[in-house]
């Protein structure tokens, strides 16, 4: 599936290479959002409406703005994220879903902040691409 391919890329665009992994969590979390379809095609939308709903409204208004970026714990990741979703990025990942839930709280308040220079999300993941792109 495209979106597959594109949430790879995305992830390898967004790899912090730090030892966590990053760059491939953030992809196979993108991949697994992509798969389940719905937000025109963008996962990243997707998933910030995810978290916005299980209580982490705020965490996700100070990725997007300019401002600091506030912290998330893998507990409330593990939370947020449908079960089905963190067992698929985990397995992708080739790590625990405690371990996904974790690297996602790290990576994801700096990769959102990337994702949305302007404080708004691209229209889909192409968009998403084009902007990271060097």
């Amino acid at each position: 599936m495209a979106g597959n391919d594109l949430g790879g890329l995305l992830g390898t665009l967004l790899g912090s290479g730090s030892s966590s992994g990053g760059g491939n969590i953030l992809g196979a979390l993108l991949s697994a959002l992509g798969k389940q379809g719905g937000n025109g095609g963008n996962p990243l939308g997707g998933l910030l409406d995810t978290l916005a709903k299980s209580g982490l409204a705020e965490q996700k208004e100070s990725w997007l703005g300019s401002g600091e970026n506030q912290s998330v714990t893998g507990t409330q990741i593990q939370q947020a994220l449908p079960d089905d979703t963190l067992q698929q990025v985990a397995k992708e990942a080739g790590v625990s879903p405690d371990q996904a839930a974790d690297a996602l709280a790290q990576e994801l308040p700096q990769a959102v902040d990337r994702l949305t220079p302007n404080g708004e999300v691209p229209a889909s993941l192409e968009e998403l691409i084009k902007q990271q792109s060097p």
